[in-house]
């Protein structure tokens, strides 16, 4: 190990594209307001995509292996091929939700998830990073 090692910072995944989805997300919440419905943000993230030219993919199917239903893990987005986006409107986010990503990046083969809870008062989209990649 080298002594500049230390001083590397660490890779931000997919850090422009992030950014620019971030930014989305911000615009949608300023918005609309804490109190819209979770299809109401999605119709107006998906407006946004779509003006964007960005690839997505809403509602996709990521199916599990010797599971028949497939569409027992339905991202609210995927986004350039890249991104699974989850979309929330609830008092808090559980540790269920960041099981529901994972499950879903996993399917997937993703490296990157955002969580967006748009009930909070201030949007902080929490990154999650694909266990065992």
């Amino acid at each position: 190990m080298h002594a500049n090692d230390t001083n590397k910072k660490p890779e931000i995944i997919y850090s422009e594209l992030s950014y620019q989805v971030t930014g989305f997300l911000f615009e949608v919440h300023n918005t609309l307001g804490r109190y819209a419905k979770e299809r109401q943000y999605g119709d107006a993230l998906e407006s946004l995509l779509a003006k964007s030219n960005l690839k997505y993919e809403r509602e996709k199917a990521l199916p599990v292996e010797l599971v028949e239903n497939l569409r027992t893990n339905l991202a609210d987005f995927v986004v350039d091929g890249k991104i699974v986006l989850e979309i929330k409107a609830k008092d808090v986010v559980l540790k269920e939700d960041y099981f529901q990503i994972q499950r879903y990046l996993q399917a997937g083969n993703y490296k990157l998830g955002l969580v967006v809870n748009f009930r909070s008062k201030y949007l902080r989209p929490i990154r999650v990073i694909r266990a065992n990649s």
